[in-house]
C-alpha cells in the first residue's frame, strides 16, 4: 500500500510523460532529490497544473511506491514569476536549477544546497544585483556546500593566514587555492588578484547563505571573481551544462 509523505522543496526540471502526465525533479528538505510523477499535470484544468513548472516552491504530498514518486497535490508559496518577465533571468534560473540537479542525490542532506537556491533565485527576481556577480557567488558557494571550497584563508604551500590588507595573491585552480607573493615563485597558470577578491571569495564561502546577496563589488574585483570561478568550474566540474548555451547566445 502507498505511504504518504509531505515535502518542502522546489522543482528543478520536468519532463512530459504521456499525453497529460509530467515527471518532475524536486528537491526536498527532507529526502533530498526525488523524481516524482504529477499525474494530469498537463490538462488545462488539473489542481497540479501550478507545481508542474521549474521554480515552483512549496509543500507537496507525496505518495511513496515501490520504486518511484507520486505528486497528490502541492500547495506553492513562490513561483518566481518575476524570472519568466526577463529572459536573461530565466536562463540563469535554468542554469541554477541544472547545476543543483547535478550535484544533489535522493536521500542526502541537501538543506543548504535548497536554501542557497532559494535565495539565488530571489536575489535574480529583486535585481538589485548584477547577475554576474549573483552567477559567481552561486557557483563559489555551491561548490563549497558539495565539499569542494576553495582554501582562500590560508596560503596553499606555506600555510600562512592570508591577511587582505596586504595587495597581491595568486590563485592557482588546479590546487583549488591561494598562494602568498612569497610562495608564488615559478608557478604557473595563475591567476593574479587583488585584496577585494581575496576578501570577496572569503566572505562567500564563509557566510551564512541568508547574507550572501547583500554586497556589490566594482568592476575590477568581479572579474578577478569570475575569472578564478571559471578556471576553478573548469579543473573540478566534468560537466557540460545545456542552460549555459542559452546564456552564451544572449
Amino acid at each position: 500500500m502507498p505511504v504518504s509523505t509531505t515535502v518542502t522543496g522546489m522543482v528543478l526540471s520536468t519532463m512530459p510523460v504521456g499525453d497529460y502526465d509530467k515527471r518532475l525533479v524536486i528537491l526536498t528538505k527532507e529526502i533530498g532529490k526525488i523524481s516524482a510523477f504529477a499525474k494530469g499535470a498537463r490538462r488545462p484544468n488539473s489542481a497540479l497544473l501550478a507545481c508542474g513548472q521549474p521554480f515552483s516552491f512549496g509543500e507537496f504530498s507525496l505518495y511513496t511506491g515501490r520504486d518511484s514518486y507520486t505528486v497528490v497535490s502541492a500547495e506553492i508559496s513562490n513561483y518566481f514569476a518575476e524570472l519568466r518577465e526577463d529572459f536573461e533571468a530565466l536562463c540563469y534560473g535554468f542554469y541554477f536549477c541544472e547545476f543543483a540537479d547535478y550535484l544533489t542525490k535522493e536521500n542526502n542532506d541537501e538543506k543548504e544546497i535548497l536554501k542557497l537556491l532559494y535565495q539565488t533565485l530571489r536575489a535574480l527576481s529583486k535585481k538589485t544585483i548584477d547577475k554576474l556577480l549573483i552567477r559567481a557567488i552561486f557557483e563559489l558557494k555551491v561548490m563549497a556546500l558539495n565539499g569542494e571550497a576553495i582554501q582562500v584563508f590560508t596560503c596553499l604551500k606555506c600555510g600562512k593566514e592570508l591577511n587582505t590588507q596586504e595587495q597581491r595573491y595568486y590563485f592557482k585552480a588546479d590546487n583549488a587555492g591561494i598562494l602568498c607573493e612569497e610562495c608564488k615563485g615559478q608557478e604557473k597558470g595563475v591567476i593574479v588578484i587583488h585584496a577585494g577578491a581575496l576578501y570577496t571569495m572569503q566572505y562567500i564561502i564563509s557566510r551564512e547563505i541568508e547574507k550572501l546577496y547583500t554586497f556589490k563589488v566594482i568592476d575590477e574585483v568581479l572579474q578577478e571573481l569570475r575569472a578564478c570561478v571559471k578556471y576553478y568550474l573548469a579543473c573540478y566540474m566534468d560537466h557540460e551544462f545545456k542552460s549555459l548555451e542559452m546564456l552564451k547566445n544572449i
